[in-house]
């Protein structure tokens, strides 16, 4: 039977969002260039008291910038160019192999009775998406 790269993004989108799964990829460099930037500037108005000022508000303002910006992973999923997906799938299948199925939601069902298999393609999916687009994954339980 030919295995669907859909059929198996539609599991993981199924999975990721029964656990509220979502992630953030992490933009430091971005934070640390605008704490960079608000303590230059700090420095060159107000000299070595704007310089710490600047530096100051620069690494809120940067902390504040970079916060808070997840997106629920079946979201990243779909949003995957094919060679990722691709990618994701073949991790997918590896554990998925020995089951018999013939649609997506035949697949998810097989998987959603199984505690074991659940918690082995969140695993992997986790792993994926640290691993791969070095983001961070949180679970909203």
């Amino acid at each position: 039977m030919p295995v669907a790269v859909e059929d198996v993004m539609r599991l993981l989108c199924s999975i990721s969002e029964e656990r509220k799964m979502k992630a953030a990829v992490k933009h430091s460099g971005k934070g640390a260039l605008v704490t960079g930037a608000v303590a230059f500037v700090g420095g060159l108005v107000g000299g070595p008291p704007g310089l710490a000022v600047g530096g100051a508000v620069g690494g809120l303002l940067g902390a504040w910038m970079t916060s808070g910006q997840f997106k629920p992973v079946p979201q990243i999923i779909m949003e995957l160019p094919p060679a990722e997906q691709q990618k994701l799938f073949n991790e997918a299948t590896a554990i998925i192999r020995h089951l018999e199925w013939t649609d997506a939601v035949q697949l998810t069902m097989l998987v959603m009775g199984s505690e074991a298999l659940q918690k082995q393609l969140l695993a992997m999916l986790a792993n994926y998406v640290t691993r791969e687009l070095r983001a961070e994954v949180q679970y909203d339980d």
